[in-house]
C-alpha cells in the first residue's frame, strides 16, 4: 500500500522549492547555504565558474571511488556551479559586513559568512561578526584583541582576503 498524502507532501514541497528557485533565485541559493553550507567552498566559489568546473570535473573523474564526502562536495559545487551560470553573483567575506553564519543578500549579490570560510566554525564566526559590527579595526592584532581570533582564524581571514589594507600592528613606526 503506498501513502498517497506523504508522496502529495513530497510534490507540493517540491513545487515550491522550484518556484522559489525560478522567481527568487538569489534568496532561494542564500537559504540552500545557510542550511545545507557545511560542503561549500568559498574559495572555489569566489574564483568563478571555470574553477568550480574544474572541481567539477575532477570529482567526476573519480567515478564510483568518490567516498559520501565527496558525493555531498560534489553535488554542492553543482549547485554553485548552477547559480553561477544564472549570473548570480558572490560578494567575499567582509570584516564588518558579513553574518556569522548566514548568506546575506547584498546590492543584489551573495554576501559570504565567516563560517563559509573552511576552518572557521561558527564558534569562532560569532565573536568576529559582533566584533566587527563595533566598528573598524585599527589593525590585525586589534582583530585578535576584539574577536578573540586565533593565529589559525588570522590565517583563514587573510587567505580569503578580508585582512587586505589593514596594517599587522597598531604601532606607528616613527623612522619607516
Amino acid at each position: 500500500m503506498f501513502p498517497k498524502a506523504q508522496a502529495a507532501a513530497y510534490v507540493i514541497s517540491a513545487i515550491r522549492l522550484g518556484w522559489y528557485k525560478v522567481y527568487y533565485p538569489k534568496e532561494f541559493y542564500a537559504v540552500l547555504y545557510t542550511i545545507r553550507g557545511e560542503d561549500f567552498d568559498a574559495l572555489a566559489a569566489m574564483k568563478g565558474r571555470g574553477f568550480v568546473k574544474t572541481r567539477i570535473d575532477t570529482l567526476y573523474a573519480k567515478g564510483l571511488d568518490r567516498t559520501a564526502k565527496e558525493d555531498s562536495q560534489l553535488e554542492m559545487y553543482q549547485i554553485v556551479y548552477e547559480m553561477l551560470k544564472r549570473g548570480i553573483q558572490l560578494l567575499p567575506v567582509d570584516l564588518y559586513r558579513s553574518d556569522a553564519t548566514m548568506y546575506r543578500i547584498e546590492d543584489g549579490k551573495i554576501r559570504l559568512p565567516f563560517a563559509s570560510l573552511k576552518g572557521l566554525g561558527a564558534s569562532a564566526a560569532q565573536p568576529l561578526a559582533k566584533a566587527g559590527k563595533e566598528g573598524p579595526y585599527l589593525s590585525v592584532d586589534e582583530i585578535s584583541a576584539r574577536a578573540g581570533a586565533t593565529k589559525a582564524v588570522i590565517e583563514v581571514l587573510r587567505e580569503a582576503g578580508a585582512l587586505e589594507g589593514l596594517p599587522e600592528h597598531s604601532q606607528m613606526s616613527l623612522f619607516g
